[in-house]
C-alpha cells in the first residue's frame, strides 16, 4: 500500500488522521501515514484567501517535495460579530504565529462587552488531498458554538478553551480527545475526505 504524507509538523494531527482513516481503509498500517516533519518537507507560505486555498497550497507543496499523496488542513475560528474574523488569521491574530495565549487574550478583550447571546462562533476546517498524478479534492467541516468569557480546560489547543459547542456546557478544551474528535470541524473534514484517501491508497486514483 502506498504511503500518505500529512502536511503538518503536529504529531497530534497525524494521530487524529490515522484514527479517522483506520475504519475506512482496511489494513491501513499507522506507519503508512507520516508527517511532513518526519520527511523533512519544508513548510510553504500560506498566502491563500480561504481555508481551502491554504490547505491546497500546503498539500501541493508537500506532494511536490515528497512525491507522495499529501493531505493538508487549514482551520480557524470565525466569530459572528467580527464578520467571520479571525478566520484565516486565527493562528496569528495577536501578531505572532502560534501564540495561543496572546491570541485568546486579544479575542476575549475584543469581545468584552458582547452579551452571551451574541457570542456565536464556529471552528471551520478545510482538508485537501493532492496526488502526484494531479488529482485534487477538498472537503470542509464546521463546529458551531458560542464563546465563553474566559478560557476553561486544558485539553486541545488554539481557541479550544473558549468555544462551547452547541448543546454542550463544556468548552472544547474540557472535552476528552475522543469526544472532541467525534464532533470537531477537523474530524468532520477528515472523515469526509477519507473515502477519497482510501481510493488513492488502493490505487483506484493515481
Amino acid at each position: 500500500m502506498a504511503r500518505l504524507v500529512l502536511a503538518t509538523h503536529n504529531a497530534h494531527k497525524v494521530g487524529e488522521l490515522r484514527a479517522v482513516l483506520a475504519p475506512v481503509v482496511p489494513g491501513l498500517d499507522p506507519a503508512d501515514v507520516v508527517s511532513a516533519g518526519e520527511l523533512g518537507a519544508p513548510s510553504p507560505v500560506e498566502d491563500g484567501l480561504s481555508f481551502a486555498a491554504n490547505a491546497l497550497i500546503k498539500a501541493r507543496a508537500v506532494c511536490a517535495a515528497t512525491g507522495l499523496p499529501a493531505v493538508a488542513d487549514d482551520s480557524g475560528l470565525a466569530v459572528d460579530v467580527l464578520g467571520g474574523a479571525p478566520g484565516i488569521f486565527s493562528a496569528r491574530w495577536a501578531g505572532s504565529h502560534g501564540d495561543d495565549r496572546a491570541n485568546l487574550a486579544l479575542l476575549l478583550e475584543q469581545l468584552g462587552d458582547i452579551a452571551p447571546e451574541h457570542r456565536g462562533a464556529q471552528f471551520t476546517c478545510a482538508a485537501a488531498l493532492v496526488t502526484p498524478g494531479g488529482f485534487e479534492h477538498v472537503e470542509e467541516g464546521a463546529l458551531r458554538g458560542s464563546l465563553a468569557s474566559a478560557p476553561r480546560g486544558t485539553n486541545g489547543f488554539g481557541y479550544d478553551p473558549v468555544l462551547v459547542p452547541e448543546g454542550e456546557t463544556r468548552t472544547c478544551a474540557e472535552l476528552s480527545p475522543e469526544e472532541k474528535n467525534a464532533i470537531s470541524h477537523r474530524g468532520q473534514a477528515f472523515r469526509a475526505l477519507a473515502p477519497w484517501i482510501a481510493k488513492v491508497l488502493s490505487g483506484e486514483i493515481a
